[in-house]
């Protein structure tokens, strides 16, 4: 039994292209299951018993107004209860006009992507309707799409999401399946041009990618963190960088961090720059945190929710607010944990089952603190996969103890302390200068290894204009020349803010 699973785990893992594929058109029938008795059971009863355990196992429904997400595609015994976590953030009631499954060929190389359209998809659960009118309109219409019989043949990237959505839509629904064969980001903007027409409120898109392969546990954890907090920035040239930076480092045994990268970056090509859009982190695991898994070779699974209007209870946009009694309980908790950090190096351990949805979500912050109306400490984060309130608690420890700028606070100096928080929006990558609002939009400024952040109420503080904002981000906290910011890369965000101050 224990060399079977392995033999999923290898199986669902693989990274391998072959050199040649067939552009027989292949017979018109219904596809049948390729991945059944190897990624998922091939009885529909015991598979159904699987999803309703991983199901059980799921990470609770935060997200609001999904527009898609991106799911795990391994064994289920690996990386089924992350993928159940990610589909469990879909709305079991909507009914959609098409639910789009992209994921990237394992097995065959070939120009653009595969559309199938030939018949509807099967599994043990049954039979699902592939909407084959719209696949032959998009093939016809888009030379970047065509129907190659290798892409289906013995592909799992697509077949394996199938059986989540049949347990978990109550509705009836249509697919439609892409493998996605070229290995060129060109080819994945022109594929993100072409069913841009689609990604909107009507249809859901389900974006099919494992994280690392094979380095060790702990390199496997490291590698698909850069790799996912590259993705939430909802930047391609982002994501690539990270990539090409991985390719470099030489992790052991790592071969790729994102074995559908190709499927992800068509997914960016189709939100970037749009500031409506929020990537939430949902859970992570890797194979080794599995039963049947080993820690000397991991494979990495992330499953992340992409939800329009910022309509997300994990990632706040422009506009989010809190009510008065939640900002009462994010200050008391920052300043309970400074209190028993300093006097006892411990962190206050809290139960949250009676927080409200808005101090669970997934959000960036920092936590400042003034002694006398003077900076006494400011240290925060752009994202998060744990809840709000976990953030600011590593903040404010951070905030009291590890600014560089300051010595650590004592614990006399504690009652003289005014804590403020700033809860962060997604950052949106911006190209020029003009699009920043002073005090509404805080800065981020990357160029290279050096970065640097003002909140968006240091231009209210000081009275700054934009150039002066920007240039004294880009010298006094990137570390870069006065002028440094017009050649780097520039995002805005957004902030609610509040202080004990403003309780008082």
């Amino acid at each position: 039994m224990g060399s079977f699973f392995r033999l999923v785990l290898i199986m669902g893992l693989t990274f391998a292209f072959s050199n040649s594929c067939s552009s027989q058109e292949g017979p018109k029938t219904d596809r049948k299951p390729a991945a059944a008795g190897m990624f998922y059971p091939a009885s529909a009863d015991t598979l159904r018993a699987q999803l309703a355990d991983l199901f059980r196992g799921a990470k609770a429904r935060t997200a609001r107004n999904l527009q898609a997400v991106i799911l795990p595609h391994a064994g289920y015994v690996f990386s089924g209860g992350v993928a159940a976590s990610g589909i469990n953030q879909v709305d079991p009631d909507k009914t959609y006009d098409n639910i789009f499954i992209i994921g990237s060929s394992h097995h065959a190389s070939f120009m653009g992507a595969s559309i199938y359209n030939k018949g509807d998809y099967l599994t043990p659960l049954g039979k699902v309707r592939v909407n084959t009118e719209l696949a032959n309109e998009l093939i016809k219409s888009n030379p970047v799409f065509s129907y190659v019989y290798d892409a289906d043949l013995n592909e799992h990237c697509v077949e394996v999401e199938v059986p989540f959505l049949q347990y978990h839509m109550k509705k009836p629904f249509r697919i439609v399946p892409i493998v996605i064969g070229s290995q060129s980001p060109q080819t994945c903007k022109k594929i993100a041009l072409a069913l841009k027409p689609y990604f909107n409120e009507h249809n859901l898109f389900v974006i099919s990618s494992d994280f690392s392969h094979y380095p060790p546990y702990n390199d496997a954890k490291s590698t698909d963190k850069a790799t996912c907090d590259a993705i939430l920035l909802n930047n391609p040239e982002a994501l690539m960088k990270v990539l090409g930076e991985y390719e470099k480092k030489n992790v052991p045994n790592l071969v790729t961090n994102l074995c559908g990268w190709t499927s992800v970056l068509t997914l960016l090509y189709m939100t970037e720059g749009e500031a409506s859009f929020a990537y939430t982190p949902v859970q992570y695991m890797n194979s080794g945190d599995s039963r049947y898994g080993d820690h000397s070779q991991c494979v990495g699974y992330w499953s992340i929710a992409i939800s329009r209007n910022g309509a997300s209870v994990s990632s706040p946009a422009a506009g989010f607010s809190f009510t008065k009694e939640e900002q009462k309980t994010m200050l008391g908790i920052a300043r309970a944990t400074i209190i028993m950090y300093i006097n006892q190096h411990k962190t206050p351990d809290l139960d949250d089952r009676n927080f409200s949805p808005g101090l669970k979500m997934h959000s960036g912050a920092f936590v400042t603190l003034k002694e006398k109306g003077e900076l006494r400490g400011c240290i925060g984060r752009f994202t998060a996969d744990i809840p709000l309130w976990k953030v600011i608690q590593e903040m404010a420890i951070a905030s009291s103890t590890q600014d560089s700028r300051f010595t650590p606070v004592t614990a006399k100096e504690i009652d003289k302390l005014e804590i403020e928080i700033s809860v962060l929006s997604p950052m949106k990558r911006i190209y020029s200068a003009d699009e920043i609002v002073l005090g509404k939009h805080g800065i981020y400024i990357k160029k290279g290894y050096y970065s640097g952040t003002f909140l968006p109420q240091v231009a209210t503080e000081t009275g700054w204009s934009i150039n002066e904002f920007l240039g004294h981000c880009a010298c006094d906290k990137a570390g870069l020349s006065w002028d440094g910011w017009k050649d780097a890369e520039l995002y805005t965000y957004e902030a609610f803010v509040f202080s004990e101050n403003d309780k008082r």
